[in-house]
């Protein structure tokens, strides 16, 4: 449903989020939209404002002046309403967004510790106000390379509005990185201050943790695609400071995206990285489950399996052997999924020694 458009609110910039929205329910599989007699009438009050402009001739109507007494024909609420087959208009592509810089990995330990440095608050520029209407992106290839069609899905993320209230505080969206060809994919649940900054996923004290886990499986960034389910940082109130989690129904509206991801990339297994990020993969409400109940055991995700396990956050506030060796026994799991060796040191990490 779409309310009237305001009069601050130009015909393009309303025609440009319905575009989003199109564009979104695409990537959902849908093929038809539900629409409400106000949205009807917003969709009217918009086209007279176009022919209204002068811009372009007004097309012969069938309301027009001649059938003005014919009944006009109504619309009950939730009536699906399917769009004619036509010819689609042509998509003007934005110009690539620069990749993001290649973070430098500092050498690795065999055994993850965890680093006890809280990151930092940033305060996020306001997007000006002449900014409202987005750029149009291309359209997410069927055929290519990996690596080209994550791109195309790049530009198209990067100028997404359909959550105004993120838009505008963010700094920039925040995609994903490492190797389109990757056998193990973890997924967190937003991004941060460190990482709204910087345009990367997991780059703060907490993606320091996450990069010495996946050392400690002899892997590095480069060899896994790190990713969340929510591309922009979830804004916060005027003098606040850290960062807050994100909402079920910003999620929603976000995961196509990040299915979009995951069936390019087509990983063997996916690491879901705290409760939220399980709860935003599987659409789950809020406290309908624990995570001590969720780790250590496979589940699906369109098909992938999916592993549970503790985000880096927890790891850094609770410095428990216990939990580290929870955590640990995950990945050894996600290993043994995707058949990479494992030595019998790897297998130790954690334990207490016997007397």
């Amino acid at each position: 449903q779409q309310a009237a458009p305001q009069q601050d609110v130009s015909p393009a910039e309303v025609r440009a989020l319905l575009s989003d929205y199109a564009r979104l329910l695409r990537l959902r599989g849908e093929r038809s939209v539900l629409l409400r007699r106000e949205a009807i009438s917003a969709l009217e009050q918009m086209a007279t404002a176009r022919a209204g402009t002068g811009s372009a001739p007004a097309p012969a109507s069938p309301r027009s002046p001649q059938r003005a007494e014919s009944p006009r024909p109504t619309y009950s609420e939730g009536t699906p309403v399917r769009s004619p087959e036509r010819t689609p208009a042509p998509v003007v592509a934005t110009a690539p967004a620069p990749p993001s810089a290649t973070a430098v990995q500092a050498p690795v330990s065999n055994e993850y510790e965890a680093d006890t440095r809280k990151p930092q608050a940033a305060s996020v520029p306001a997007i000006p106000a002449n900014q409202t209407a987005a750029p149009r992106a291309a359209q997410t290839p069927a055929a290519g390379s990996k690596a080209d069609r994550l791109e195309a899905l790049r530009n198209m993320v990067s100028p997404c509005r359909l959550c105004e209230h993120l838009a505008a505080s963010r700094t920039q969206t925040v995609y994903g990185v490492g190797n389109p060809d990757c056998e193990i994919m973890f997924v967190g649940e937003a991004p941060g201050a460190d990482e709204d900054r910087k345009g990367e996923p997991f780059v703060g004290a907490a993606g320091n943790l996450l990069t010495k886990m996946i050392g400690a499986m002899k892997l590095s960034r480069d060899d896994v695609y790190i990713a969340n389910v929510l591309k922009c940082r979830p804004d916060m109130p005027v003098g606040s400071s850290g960062n807050r989690k994100p909402t079920p129904a910003e999620m929603k509206t976000c995961l196509p995206y990040l299915k979009e991801q995951i069936s390019i990339i087509k990983p063997k297994v996916l690491v879901a990285l705290g409760l939220t990020a399980v709860e935003g993969l599987r659409g789950l409400a809020p406290g309908s489950i624990t995570l001590s109940k969720m780790r250590g055991k496979f589940t699906e995700f369109e098909g992938i399996p999916l592993m549970p396990t503790f985000h880096p956050a927890y790891l850094l506030r609770n410095q428990s052997i216990t939990e580290k060796r929870k955590a640990w026994e995950d990945l050894l799991q996600v290993m043994e999924k995707v058949g990479l060796p494992i030595d019998d040191r790897q297998r130790n990490f954690f334990l207490t020694p016997k007397p």
